[in-house]
């Protein structure tokens, strides 16, 4: 069950979302990610109980999210733009054919898509958006599992979990009760260290369900550089062009 609400604190005006959950006994959990807040709490939890939480709670996030850079400049769908690619750019290369829809090809560190030849150029860019967020859906499908078996001997537990990509907004992962993991497609728009980190913590809830000081002490135990990577991943949040 989700809402949302808000608070006041100073001048600012906080708005979080809230995601109840009969599973969740106790603890309130609030994240701060891509921009917004989330407060995950038991279902019975009364909604003046929340806000009082989130007051407290309202400096920290606050910092949380003076530390998200700026998002950056809309990128425009035409041949010599730029995308990032596990970390990397690969330039964008348009080619007019004679079809009804839109494919693209990887080629080095091109990306060439082929888009119907005398569509209208708003029309264009929508087509080529769709057609490179499916390119980066499909490659995710096809890398993510092979960090999770890299990972499994470190963090895994019982069987091996369903693995799918999703257009998640707030969060690059998450980690459901039966062992589901859901990833963000923009993972791949990432350097592979981030990616292993964010693998790497999803697969930590499978032991740990909570963000407490155990979890963090086991993630560590694996990656030991974890707060330089969290850094890293909050920083390059805002630059990622949608």
């Amino acid at each position: 069950m989700t809402e949302r609400d808000s608070i006041r604190f100073g001048d600012a005006t906080i708005e979080y979302e809230v995601r109840r959950s009969a599973r969740r006994k106790k603890t309130v959990q609030i994240t701060v990610e891509r921009g917004g807040v989330l407060v995950a709490a038991p279902a019975a939890t009364p909604k003046k109980e929340l806000r009082s939480i989130v007051l407290k709670r309202a400096g920290w996030i606050l910092r949380q999210a003076s530390t998200e850079r700026a998002e950056a400049p809309a990128k425009r769908f035409v041949s010599g733009q730029t995308f990032p690619y596990l970390g990397g750019d690969v330039r964008l290369v348009l080619e007019m054919a004679d079809s009804s829809g839109s494919s693209v090809s990887f080629e080095g560190a091109t990306l060439r898509v082929f888009v119907p030849a005398g569509l209208p150029d708003a029309d264009r860019a929508g087509l080529i958006r769709n057609a490179l967020v499916d390119w980066y859906c499909a490659r995710a499908a096809e890398h993510i599992p092979d960090h999770v078996d890299r990972w499994w001997s470190r963090l895994g537990r019982g069987d091996k979990p369903r693995i799918l990509i999703r257009n998640q907004r707030r969060r690059w992962g998450s980690c459901a009760w039966d062992g589901t993991l859901r990833f963000n497609w923009r993972v791949m728009m990432l350097e592979p260290a981030l990616v292993d980190y964010i693998v790497a913590h999803e697969l930590a809830h499978l032991t740990v369900r909570n963000h407490s000081s155990d979890f963090w002490s086991l993630v560590a135990r694996h990656v030991p550089d974890v707060k330089q990577r969290r850094q890293r991943l909050r920083a390059v949040e805002g630059t990622l062009p949608f």
